[in-house]
């Protein structure tokens, strides 16, 4: 095992950039997030009634950790803990793929054998490296958390479940890329997978028994199935439990254990499940480079969209209750007013806030979209294409065409679950009509983020992947939490997603459509016009 510590210098050195912004990102969520709590929810009462409006509206479970008490960092970690949870289980996954069928697919991994290392030890550096990578994570999120004020038991278990989640997911990602042939289908494969454990634990956290003074939730036995279930059932800074994180150790050892064993039974370049073999003779549908485009991003449009049914139902099928929340918690509705819009009603706030987290959606739909431009260049596809007669405009314009359309779809999605779900409604008509409009409004900033991407593909192209990922995150937090966090209006109105048009009882604020349309048309504008001279790169 000599060979061992080259390789895993060498991992951290290639990696040090894309794991400083994902620990850096999830450190900063928690500076922003505690002091904002502390500013936004700074009186017991407020975090009381705050906590009983969540417990008596189940579904906004869907979206938040466990409830656990109505102290200070009690509440930082019941609305920050699922999502600290998600970046370290993404960041994870991404890495495992990242480094096994990843670097397979590049040929990275044949060399690497043909050396004394061998196949088993770039495996076992993956792992080492995954931990590693897993456990600063958890001790700066401790840190941060330290540092703002929290108690340092409750803190150091905070850190703990993120460690041992991102460990569980290490795991996933290593499994995927030893089942499937191609390093995008495992990524995919481990986001729908860790996305149906959060989905899970939001369940079963919305199907638990609460406390008498509803400001506590038992989660119900579904939540157990999920590993946020069990990070979240640790409970710090009130019951302060290590023992659920036992069952997420065991689990991630399980799932290391049976990528190893996989892949000591199968072939460099083979996978478990080999990819479908293709048609001798392409259909006439595909006789063209933008039909090529949309044929290979048909899968992520179709989950994108399914994503987007499941967001417009939920926004929608509480409008019902949201009447019952204004009275009880009016910090609620300022937060909610600041996303839907001075004197917006809150059952129109809600939808408003479903559809902010749905314009990010369609903003990672698009993105995905043209950064796979960049990918199909780095493994060699692309030059291929432009050898036939492509031209470099229309190779990266197509891929823009499809993103467009992407984002779309997962919009229109929504609106579609919004009306099913409105259908329950006293006022349905009225709730379709702010998720169309709301729906609408968050087209423009989604296509914003695939011109930035397609700029990043032109004029970046090695950092084009990262970066384009990171204005969408840097987005989505300053949209979706801003307004919790206490973040001035100013620096919120900076967020494409938060600046885009919202319906009003008088008809619709525009807020700063043309802005976000001019930054649009000039970005994809001088992505086509500077990939005229650009050369493809490695």
């Amino acid at each position: 095992m000599t060979t061992l510590a080259p390789l895993l210098r060498q991992r951290l050195r290639r990696d040090a950039v894309q794991l400083s912004v994902w620990i850096g990102g999830t450190a900063a969520l928690v500076a922003a997030g505690y002091p904002g709590v502390r500013g936004s929810y700074g009186d017991e009462q407020e975090r009381v009634a705050l906590l009983a409006t969540v417990i008596a509206n189940p579904v906004i479970l869907l979206f938040r950790g466990l409830p656990s008490g109505a102290g200070e960092a009690q509440m930082v970690a019941f609305l920050l803990l699922p999502w600290l949870l998600l970046l370290g289980a993404l960041m994870s996954s991404f890495l495992a793929v990242r480094h096994s069928r990843g670097d397979e697919e590049e040929g990275r991994l044949e060399l690497v054998a043909a050396t004394p290392a061998g196949r088993s030890v770039p495996l076992a550096a993956t792992v080492v490296h995954g931990a590693v990578a897993a456990a600063v994570l958890g001790v700066v999120v401790s840190a941060v958390f330290v540092a703002s004020g929290a108690p340092a038991l409750g803190s150091a278990l905070v850190g703990a479940a993120c460690l041992v989640v991102a460990l569980v997911f290490l795991g996933v990602g290593l499994a995927a890329a030893e089942l499937l042939p191609t390093a995008r289908g495992a990524n995919s494969l481990s986001v729908w997978v860790l996305l149906g454990c959060f989905v899970v634990a939001g369940v079963g956290n919305a199907l638990g028994t609460p406390s008498d003074d509803l400001t506590r939730m038992t989660s119900s036995g579904l939540a157990w199935a999920s590993p946020f279930g069990w990070a979240e059932n640790v409970r710090p800074f009130d019951a302060d439990d290590p023992r659920p994180l036992i069952l997420g150790a065991v689990v991630a050892a399980v799932l290391i254990s049976a990528a190893a064993a996989l892949h000591a039974h199968r072939d460099l370049g083979a996978a478990f499940l080999p990819e479908r073999r293709g048609r001798a003779h392409a259909r006439p549908a595909l006789a063209s480079h933008l039909a090529l485009v949309a044929r290979q991003s048909l899968p992520s449009v179709i989950g994108w969209t399914a994503a987007g049914v499941l967001v417009g139902v939920l926004s929608t099928s509480l409008g019902s209750v949201a009447d019952r929340i204004g009275d009880d918690n009016p910090a609620v509705t300022a937060v909610l007013q600041a996303l839907g819009g001075a004197g917006a009603d809150l059952a129109r706030g809600i939808v408003v806030v479903f559809f902010v987290m749905l314009g990010v959606f369609a903003a990672c739909a698009a993105t995905q979209t043209v950064v796979r431009a960049r990918q199909d260049e780095t493994r060699g596809t692309a030059e291929l294409l432009l050898s036939s007669g492509v031209a470099r405009r229309r190779w990266l314009g197509d891929h823009v065409v499809v993103a467009l359309v992407a984002a779309t779809l997962t919009l229109v999605g929504g609106v579609l679950g919004a009306a099913a779900g409105a259908q329950a409604a006293s006022d349905g008509a009225g709730l379709v009509r702010d998720a169309a409009i709301a729906g609408a409004g968050q087209l423009v900033p989604a296509w914003l983020f695939a011109g930035l991407a397609a700029v990043l593909v032109v004029v970046l192209p090695r950092l084009a992947l990262p970066t384009a990922w990171a204005l969408v995150a840097i987005g989505a937090v300053v949209a979706l939490f801003g307004p919790l966090f206490g973040m001035s209006a100013a620096l919120v109105d900076v967020a494409p997603f938060a600046s885009a048009p919202v319906p009003t009882s008088d008809g619709v604020d525009l807020r700063g459509i043309l802005p976000l349309a001019l930054a649009t048309a000039l970005a994809v504008a001088a992505a086509l016009l500077a990939m005229r001279r650009r050369e493809l790169r490695a």
